[in-house]
């Protein structure tokens, strides 16, 4: 491979941010929580690669139509001004072929799933591209991407079972809950930046209140996965791990507490281990 090639390939590496996992964990765990539930403890394997691939390339393609959307902001925020497209070291037009290409790449994967799976799928390429334009109109955009990374649980039960029950929905809620909180403390850490430049954010919507309204989204959240493990009876490893979870949520409390950046966004890392605790307590309960 020439070194040309292989520092284009770099950079769209970048762009999708691959050098940056936490975000694809982020969205895994739900997808995970929902394929162990839907598959009774034992998913099926042609179901657990697509939607594990399917994560990839999608948090992928959301990266790079993020980038696309925000090139105008990007070179304005000192977090984000050394982005591919923000140091010009990708064309916009690049970045779109590239989204194009990573979503032609997961749809693909979905056409060897059931027909539900496939209508499911085009919400979820609409949500995806309409996340990085919508902190122009609302502050509401952390709940957008909630409802991007939740999709795929309905997707999940609808593969692996043909149909989405209550619990699904539960769910469902329950990732677009977790989402908005960790997102709004990402949102924390850049919160001067988009005051200045007029991006909205859920960070900028809450002010002073932003550590009260996190810790009662986060009360949401248990109470959606409450009602989830009844309905679904699962037993005591699951709340288990929703007990461990509840740790990792009042630490992030604590870490948040002076609301500067170094703690806003180790407490949006946090939930890298937040969401583990949860999966680790379905595996082990649908195992014993």
């Amino acid at each position: 491979m020439n070194p040309d090639t292989k520092e284009r390939l770099h950079q769209y590496a970048l762009l999708m941010r691959l050098n940056r996992p936490v975000g694809i964990y982020l969205l895994l765990w739900p997808t995970l929580w929902a394929l162990w539930i839907a598959g009774q403890g034992s998913p099926d394997l042609r179901v657990f690669i697509v939607f594990v691939l399917g994560v990839v390339l999608m948090r992928s393609a959301g990266c790079v139509i993020n980038d696309y959307a925000d090139r105008g902001f990007d070179p304005h925020v000192a977090r984000t001004r050394e982005r591919p497209i923000a140091a010009g070291r990708v064309s916009p037009k690049e970045a779109l072929v590239l989204f194009v290409v990573l979503c032609l790449v997961a749809f693909g994967l979905v056409l060897t799933m059931n027909r539900l799976t496939i209508m499911l799928s085009f919400v979820a390429a609409l949500l995806a591209a309409m996340y990085p334009f919508t902190k122009r109109y609302t502050h509401l955009p952390q709940v957008f991407l909630g409802a991007a990374f939740g999709w795929a649980v309905p997707m999940v039960f609808a593969a692996q079972t043909g149909a989405i029950p209550q619990a699904a929905w539960l769910l469902f809620i329950a990732t677009v809950l977790w989402a908005t909180a960790y997102d709004t403390m990402y949102a924390m850490v850049d919160r001067p930046d988009d005051l200045k430049i007029g991006v909205k954010s859920t960070a900028i919507l809450f002010g002073e209140a932003d550590r009260l309204i996190i810790g009662a989204i986060q009360v949401m959240f248990f109470a959606a996965m409450l009602l989830a493990g009844r309905q679904l009876a699962l037993g005591a490893f699951y709340y288990l791990g929703l007990v461990v979870a509840g740790g990792f949520a009042v630490y992030q409390q604590y870490l948040i507490r002076n609301r500067d950046a170094p703690g806003c966004f180790k407490a949006f890392l946090n939930n890298n281990g937040f969401g583990a605790a949860i999966f680790c307590g379905i595996v082990v309960d649908y195992l014993f």
